[in-house]
């Protein structure tokens, strides 16, 4: 339990207690209180039956902007709370004082604001904010291979969201329905994306803006049957030269599909097997077999399209030495892309019931088996994400081989351009990068009120671009 004068840091201050998944019962009090810039954290800590007083101070920089000083305020905080947990509980986190999504972003921000040097960027995460070095350098490794960062406040991103899948995965906790609950719905939903599809064009044309990349994604939006991917892709006609479509289910792809994406210029497409142990996939609920992988992803190549696999490491039941053979049987396949997950309990998902099923310990020998294996083999790290809950504190890292990184997940990772989100659930995001802001409009997360409120939905979009 975290209590705090200023109400501002009290969710990520939590959330870096959180990460120290610490069973028992820890209660912080804090105080912030300055003399013109010198500021002082006081902090009790209610542990083990004791209270411990601990303080720290520092002189905050007033040469930074505004936005800049509120950040520098908030980052102290936690590393003062970080060091103080760290030594009271024996333990490192290997992402340090950091918490949110987005590391690299952080550090990206440090470079463009002056407060770091670029080729310092590794040493200063580990040394002001206790990075381990392994993940200090894959940060500096994944900024230097994002070149295809553009800053342009009329360059957009289109996603459309088909958040529906043939079965739910126990570890999932995205909103989505599965399709045997919603098959009646799903032709007039097809019809409500093309609605709202239509009212986005408008505003693409009256603000000029140019379409940079199309993502469609989920769910497993090739559930969707040939006709209604047809109706979908055929209507959304922009050129662009990355155009991704998940079909993340094998089970779900079939080669009439692919022939549809194929001639509508899809570029890209994600076949995820998760895993190469089956046992594993019937302990999850993911009704496919590797057959079926091996089988999609031949089809796949034979079209042409760039593919790429996700994995996740930390899944029920597995240990070492199952997620080294998943990894080679990548390496065997060698897809274009490989994204690395690790597993995220969340509230919303099954699992989170069965926690103790998990098996924590190997976590991070999988993460940097795969990190190693995957460099070793040519592959190089291109975006990073965390995610709440995600065991052991990790992360998430996609990698490319021979200049195929998808562009789009740099962009939403880093938060460098806009989206225009098409769908339920689907949000979408302005960029302002000269006024250094972010605006976000979510549409409403479930089928069914999307499809009684799709004039809602446009008629906020508009207003929102206005």
């Amino acid at each position: 339990m975290i209590k705090s004068n200023r109400a501002e840091y009290v969710i990520e201050l939590q959330d870096l207690v959180n990460l120290f998944d610490c069973d028992l019962e820890l209660d912080i009090e804090h105080i912030e209180s300055n003399d013109q810039n010198k500021y002082v954290n006081d902090f009790v800590v209610f542990y083990k039956g004791f209270d411990r007083k601990f303080q720290f101070s520092y002189y905050l920089d007033t040469s930074l902007s505004l936005l800049r000083q509120k950040s520098y305020k908030k980052r102290m905080v936690k590393n003062h709370l970080y060091k103080i947990l760290s030594s009271l509980l024996n333990k490192k986190l290997p992402w340090g004082s950091l918490t949110g999504v987005r590391p690299t972003k952080f550090a990206r921000d440090l470079i463009v604001y002056g407060e770091a040097k670029e080729y310092l960027i590794s040493e200063v995460l580990q040394k002001d904010y206790f990075v381990d070095k392994s993940k200090a350098e894959l940060v500096n490794s994944i900024l230097k291979n994002q070149k295809c960062i553009i800053r342009n406040d009329n360059l957009v991103d289109l996603y459309i969201n088909i958040p529906i899948c043939p079965t739910r995965c126990n570890y999932c906790s995205f909103i989505s329905s599965e399709l045997a609950n919603i098959k009646d719905k799903v032709n007039l939903y097809v019809e409500c994306l093309l609605k709202e599809l239509s009212a986005v064009k408008e505003i693409i044309k009256n603000k000029a803006y140019i379409v940079r990349n199309i993502y469609i994604g989920g769910g497993t939006p090739t559930v969707l049957n040939d006709k209604q991917l047809e109706r979908l892709l055929s209507a959304i006609n922009f050129p662009v030269d990355e155009f991704t479509v998940e079909a993340g289910r094998a089970d779900t792809i079939t080669e009439s599909k692919l022939e549809i994406m194929k001639n509508n210029k899809v570029t890209r497409i994600s076949i995820n097997p998760q895993t190469f142990c089956e046992a594993t996939l019937k302990r999850i609920g993911r009704r496919q077999k590797n057959s079926q992988v091996l089988e999609a992803y031949s089809m796949a190549l034979v079209k042409g399209f760039v593919v790429n696999m996700d994995i996740i490491a930390g899944l029920p039941g597995e240990k070492l030495g199952i997620f080294k053979r998943t990894i080679n049987t990548i390496l065997d396949l060698y897809p274009n892309n490989v994204t690395v997950h690790t597993l995220s309990v969340k509230n919303g998902a099954q699992l989170k019931d069965d926690r103790e099923k998990l098996n924590d310990r190997d976590v991070p020998l999988m993460v940097s088996y795969a990190q190693e294996t995957l460099q070793k083999h040519g592959y190089k790290p291109y975006y990073l994400y965390r995610q709440k809950n995600q065991l052991c504190g990790l992360e998430n890292v996609g990698y490319f081989r021979d200049d195929d990184l998808c562009i789009f997940n740099i962009d939403s990772m880093e938060e460098t351009n806009s989206i225009i989100g098409i769908g339920a659930g689907a949000i979408s995001k302005r960029v302002f990068n000269i006024e250094n802001r972010i605006e976000r409009e979510a549409n409403v997360k479930f089928i069914e009120d999307y499809i009684k409120r799709i004039d809602e939905m446009i008629e906020k979009k508009k207003n929102f671009y206005n």
